[in-house]
């Protein structure tokens, strides 16, 4: 690289680190849609590849606060599964009796129960290693053997199906994305408030006598942002709605279907929006609120942060009670995407969540993790594993591969981190 593009770099303020999975995640996507004959890089394969990262995603932005803290979490799909289940059955055979069937707040009291019930079991983990300082490793391994097999004696191991209309969507599918116009907009909303806090935060601090980017450096980084998000948009609003579903969708809404043919569009698929949300939220989580400075912290110095005053078996309890609510919002999209619950709903979701957050950059020696690097890695993950099902990669060559590349992306961060000095 010359010496005038490392400046060029340097300016723009980006991380190398992140640079580097941008790179690889591009190179991986060429790749595919080479093999794959130009299948790869298609509206209709990035929608679906979208909707598939997003349950791991929205759980690896709650474990880079776990790793971060120096533990881990090993239950996490069979928690998902768990969870899946008891929503399942609470929404099919509760529910209905208590407020009618096909009632509109099923899918509504569904979601609360299954974020309630994550963020109860997940406190009681926390509460274990915390307070009774039992190693996290071993909690969340007798988790992932208990919840598991909690998700099979909820229903004798029998699929639990179809679930709420409504609640359907909230996986994604023929209906449940934003659409064309409204596409659109969450595009341009999400372009003007990331430029918002472009700018924000060149004026906090400028105002706090930090060093700050250059002018330009600053329009160049809005300027790729925004044209990835207006990009993206764009990209789902090309993949058209098939016209027998489209056909299904005019009649429900007693419209008549056009003459010329269809013109619905997917667009941007709830499951994203979720995901958007989750990530806007741990990031403010994690930059803005005490809590956050006190994850990390704690992760950099466990022994400091207690001698300054931080209830550290408190705020174990609090990250682990976190990682059970994401991991019911994953159960949410995961059961909601399927139509149904089953017992292998989030089977080695646990291993794709911590390979997310550790590709994404996430050190499990502690004090350090992005939210961004989690979901990149995630999408990475699903890429990789959605690319060889479509070159047509045995399974078992798929899981060898993703071993592989997991061992890989942690001895880079260590070389990385070592350059650096970190």
């Amino acid at each position: 690289m010359t010496k005038s593009r490392q400046s060029y770099i340097s300016s723009l303020g980006i991380d190398g680190r992140l640079l580097g999975m941008i790179g690889a995640l591009l190179a991986l996507w060429i790749m595919f849609d080479f093999f794959t004959g130009g299948r790869f890089i298609t509206p209709r394969n990035l929608f679906n590849l979208s909707v598939q990262t997003a349950s791991v995603a929205v759980m690896a932005t709650g474990m880079v606060f776990v790793i971060v803290t120096r533990n881990i979490d090993l239950s996490v799909g069979s928690l998902l599964g768990f969870i899946g289940m008891m929503m399942g059955a609470f929404q099919v055979h509760f529910l209905p009796d208590l407020v009618g069937g096909g009632h509109w707040s099923i899918w509504m009291i569904t979601c609360v129960f299954g974020i309630v019930l994550g963020g109860a079991i997940g406190s009681f983990q926390g509460w274990v290693i915390g307070y009774l300082t039992v190693p996290a490793f071993i909690v969340t391994l007798g988790g992932f053997l208990v919840w598991r097999g909690g998700a099979w004696w909820v229903t004798s191991g029998q699929t639990v199906a179809p679930l709420d209309t409504v609640f359907k969507l909230l996986g994604g599918g023929v209906e449940g994305t934003l659409g064309e116009t409204m596409s659109w907009v969450l595009g341009a909303l999400a372009t003007i408030a990331a430029l918002c806090l472009l700018f924000l935060s060149r004026k906090r601090k400028k105002a706090h006598g930090f060093l700050v980017k250059p002018f330009w450096a600053e329009i160049s980084v809005a300027a790729i942002i925004g044209t990835v998000i207006i990009g993206y948009a764009a990209f789902m609003n090309a993949y058209p709605v098939p016209a027998r579903a489209a056909k299904r969708i005019y009649e429900s809404k007693g419209m008549e279907v056009p003459a010329d043919g269809s013109t619905l569009v997917y667009g941007i698929a709830i499951p994203v929006v979720i995901l958007l949300v989750v990530a806007f939220f741990m990031t403010f989580t994690a930059k803005r609120t005490k809590f956050g400075r006190y994850v990390f912290a704690t992760g950099g110095n466990p022994e400091a942060a207690e001698l300054s005053g931080i209830n550290t078996k408190m705020l174990t309890v609090k990250i682990f009670a976190l990682m059970g609510a994401l991991t019911a919002v994953a159960a949410i999209i995961a059961s909601a995407r399927l139509g149904s619950a089953d017992n292998n709903l989030g089977n080695l979701d646990e291993l794709r969540v911590i390979a997310a957050a550790v590709i994404g950059g996430t050190a499990l020696t502690g004090g350090f993790g992005t939210i961004h690097g989690a979901i990149l890695g995630a999408l990475i993950m699903q890429s990789l594993q959605s690319g060889m099902a479509m070159v047509g990669v045995d399974a078992p060559l798929q899981s060898i591969v993703v071993g592989v590349v997991l061992m890989l992306a942690v001895y880079v961060d260590i070389v990385y981190r070592r350059r650096a000095g970190l």
